[in-house]
This record gives structure tokens, C-alpha cells and sequence, in this order.
């Protein structure tokens, strides 16, 4: 099936026009356990509003760049984004944000396509340095390490997780993109 799954990269006219699955992929990976940043209880407005009122303003600013995973061209089923707005002395630095694949699509190396994406675009723009956190003990921190991010340091009681109260750990990871 990976065949069938495509990266992009939206525009924010494209994510306006698809909110409701940006919402819905994220609605999704939320109730399946994602430390993404939101918490129980957590419904589909929520998820619209993350994209409508956090990323859109911030793509339509230049910002932040939204990749995309299409399966058969047009269902959207994974994203990243890749958020420039560093202060002037951190042009040469990017962040990754929300790195997110549709639970029934995982496992297929769509979140490894979307990451390889990202670093080509921070690349074309001079961002020589990517940063990231994840919830410590994650299956993204063997992904994120696999695809060459250094571990800088691990964060205690960092977020809550989805679903308690229960407080965990963030690990705080890098990469150097060819110069």
C-alpha cells in the first residue's frame, strides 16, 4: 500500500480546504494514545480548531511548511511540519512539529517519507539545524533516531499524557543537515 501514499506539500488554501480530515487524522492519533499536546477529553472541534486557528495562521504568515501524506492522491493520512520562526539569531535552525500518521496507516514507512520531505525543504532554505522533542520511551524516538537525530537531553514531567494525570518525560533530540 505504500506505493498508493504520496508526500506534499500543502499551501494553507489546500489545508483550509480540508480541515475537516486534517481534524479528523489528528482526532484519531489523540484517542489512539499520540502525546501530540492534547489531552482527554479531546473531540473533533478541537481537532478543526487546532489546524484553523494555530497552522493556518502560521502558513499564511511563511512560517511554518505543512508536508502531507495522501493515500491514492487525495486522503490525507500523515503530516509534519516543519515551523521557521526562530528568533534572528536562529535563521539557520528549524523545528519539527506534529509529526502524525493515521493509526489504521502506520507501519508502513510513511512517517519516515513525510521526515525525509521536511529535511529537503529546511535544507532548500538554509535551516542546517532541526530540533525536536517526544515523549521519552515513544515509538517515534527510535524512528526520529534511526533517521540520524542525537539525543541533546531528557526532560522530567514534561506534558501529561492523554489519557491521566500521569506526567512524562520528553527527549530533546537534534540533527545536523548537510552543509
Amino acid at each position: 500500500m505504500s506505493d498508493q501514499i504520496t508526500i506534499a506539500s500543502f499551501d494553507a488554501d489546500q489545508l483550509e480546504s480540508h480541515l475537516e480530515a486534517f481534524g479528523e487524522m489528528l482526532h484519531a492519533c489523540v484517542h489512539d494514545g499520540a502525546s501530540i499536546g492534547f489531552i482527554e477529553p479531546f473531540d473533533a472541534a478541537a481537532a478543526i480548531g487546532f489546524w484553523r486557528d494555530m497552522v493556518l495562521p502560521a502558513m499564511r504568515d511563511g512560517r511554518r511548511d505543512l508536508f502531507v501524506a495522501l493515500l491514492d492522491g487525495s486522503k490525507v493520512v500523515g503530516t509534519v511540519q516543519l515551523d521557521c520562526a526562530t528568533m534572528p539569531n536562529q535563521v539557520h535552525r528549524g523545528e519539527v512539529c506534529k509529526l502524525m500518521v493515521h493509526p489504521q496507516y502506520r507501519r508502513m514507512g510513511i512517517a519516515r517519507k513525510l521526515m525525509e520531505a521536511l529535511e529537503k525543504r529546511a535544507f532548500a532554505k538554509a535551516r542546517h539545524l532541526l530540533t525536536l522533542d517526544t515523549r521519552t520511551g515513544d515509538s517515534a524516538e527510535p524512528l526520529y533516531a534511526s533517521l540520524g537525530f542525537e539525543t541533546a537531553g531528557v526532560i522530567p514531567a514534561y506534558a501529561r499524557d492523554p489519557f491521566s494525570e500521569k506526567l512524562s518525560a520528553t527527549t530533546v533530540m537534534y540533527k545536523r543537515l548537510a552543509n
